[in-house]
């Protein structure tokens, strides 16, 4: 569950190693106070020391939602529940529950011009979002320096 202390959103990506450690490849840090509300923002972010780009689809809303992850390749949008989501939050309700303060909603697309982590030139990289105590990761895209993760996390 988002809540308005939540300010910073951790984006990292990672080279899966299958034997050792994991490989850090680079990071970017989104502000969450300079995003604008019920507005979804598409953002094409550097990584920290030029180690390539994240292009991710971000919004965040004032209504309550619940933690999920799904492919963006299956994901459609229900307007019914969020209507009924926003009803149910709305300003006459507001002070029912303290704890349902909102969500955050992030579409990590795919990353592009990745340095090599492994001998053969590639990388097997993942995304992981961190966000106060949660923690949520892509699959490992294998042998690419350009991952397309195609997922929706939803705080």
């Amino acid at each position: 569950m988002y809540d308005e202390k939540s300010k910073h959103l951790e984006i990292s990506v990672w080279d899966r190693d299958m034997t050792g450690k994991d490989d850090f490849m680079g990071r970017v840090v989104i502000d969450l106070s300079k995003i604008e509300k019920e507005k979804t923002h598409e953002l094409t972010e550097q990584l920290e020391d030029g180690a390539g780009s994240i292009k991710l689809l971000l919004t965040i809303s004032g209504t309550s939602g619940t933690e999920t992850v799904t492919d963006l390749a299956n994901y459609t949008p229900n307007w019914k529940d969020r209507d009924e989501i926003v009803y149910s939050y709305g300003i006459a309700k507001s002070l029912t529950n303290f704890k349902d303060v909102g969500w955050l909603q992030v579409k990590v697309i795919k990353a592009q011009g990745l340095s090599a982590a492994d001998l053969g030139g590639k990388s097997d990289p993942f995304c992981v979002l961190q966000l106060t105590n949660d923690r949520l990761q892509t699959q490992t895209e294998y042998k690419t320096l350009n991952p397309e993760w195609q997922k929706v996390f939803t705080l």
